[in-house]
């Protein structure tokens, strides 16, 4: 698995359902056909889309969540970013599921759309997850609403690199804040197949919660920092860890794999207006991989990258996070 090189371009959409999964989540269900069911045949996990919803209006004030009602007025003009959940590509269409919490103006607006609708989508953008030669075991980081490429991730891999075992590990700050469809009934604190998401994958999980209201009471990277002290014969050079979610997380998670000598990738996010390169407003500071002139081996010198067009994901190695500026 590498990353992709497909041409992204602004195709239309069908959408397919778009429902409401929980208090704030949503899931969409989209359809590609012709030139677009080509492009996103050839989507990878990690990369994203930009869907435009200057032409959405609001939903009935019913619907509008209290906190919404003053912000959600503003126009909305710049494209918003998402990952997908999932990708399956057929003879003549893709379709992809999109997982997105309302969170403002512009998810509030995506909630409009209904089966039939039509939505202009950028994409596929940005480089994703990669498999290395040589890992048996892959272990999957996701916290929050991260979950979404983590879980395209968990279907990819197991039919990309079926020799590679597959592990994840999802947190949230309680099980309200899952965004799982459906009852998930009593979800334990150790790994097991016991998540549907991610169980018909044959990829089995851990959750975590901050409250301790769903599996281990305790942060995510608490949680696999345990499975790893408890795990036995593995090793680090056949590991790789990946991860999505907020930024502290991933700090936490790159300490681990560099404290542990694991590969570590991670998906970054940004604030993007374009998702193609041009208006620099998603830089993400990196360590150069070679130094930048001679003589400077050793130097703190960073260089600024951008999150749409080098990554999302990176190198956690290369990554300056805020804890370590």
């Amino acid at each position: 698995m590498s990353h992709a090189t497909t041409q992204k371009g602004i195709f239309a959409a069908t959408v397919l359902a778009n429902r409401q999964i929980g208090e704030c989540f949503w899931r969409m269900d989209l359809e590609f056909t012709g030139d677009g069911a080509l492009a996103f045949a050839e989507f990878r996990p990690g990369q994203f889309l930009q869907i435009d919803v200057s032409r959405l209006g609001l939903p009935p004030e019913d619907r509008i969540p209290p906190h919404l009602r003053d912000a959600c007025r503003r126009n909305v003009i710049l494209r918003r970013p998402f990952s997908f959940a999932d990708v399956t590509a057929e003879p003549g269409r893709t379709t992809a599921e999109l997982l997105y919490c309302v969170l403002g103006p512009a998810s509030l607006r995506l909630t409009t759309l209904a089966a039939g609708d039509s939505a202009s989508i950028i994409g596929p953008l940005g480089n994703g997850f990669s498999m290395p030669a040589n890992k048996r075991l892959a272990l999957l980081v996701a916290g929050g609403m991260g979950l979404p490429p983590i879980r395209c991730l968990a279907k990819h891999l197991p039919v990309d690199c079926p020799e590679v075992e597959t592990i994840a590990f999802v947190g949230a700050k309680s099980i309200d804040a899952l965004p799982f469809e459906g009852d998930l009934g009593e979800i334990p604190a150790e790994v097991g197949p016991f998540i549907p998401a991610f169980a018909k994958l044959g990829v089995s999980v851990a959750v975590a919660t901050d409250d301790g209201s769903a599996g281990y009471w305790g942060l995510v990277t608490d949680r696999l920092t345990r499975w790893l002290d408890e795990q036995k014969g593995w090793s680090p050079q056949g590991t790789i860890l990946y991860a999505c979610g907020p930024e502290p997380m991933l700090a936490a998670v790159a300490r681990i794999a560099g404290q542990r000598g694991i590969d570590c990738q991670v998906s970054m996010e940004r604030r993007m207006a374009c998702g193609v390169g041009l208006c620099q407003s998603c830089a993400v500071e990196c360590r150069p991989a070679a130094p930048l002139r001679v003589g400077m081996e050793g130097s703190q010198e960073t260089v600024y990258k951008l999150c749409c067009q080098d990554g999302p994901v990176f190198d956690a190695k290369t990554v300056v996070f805020g804890e370590n500026k």
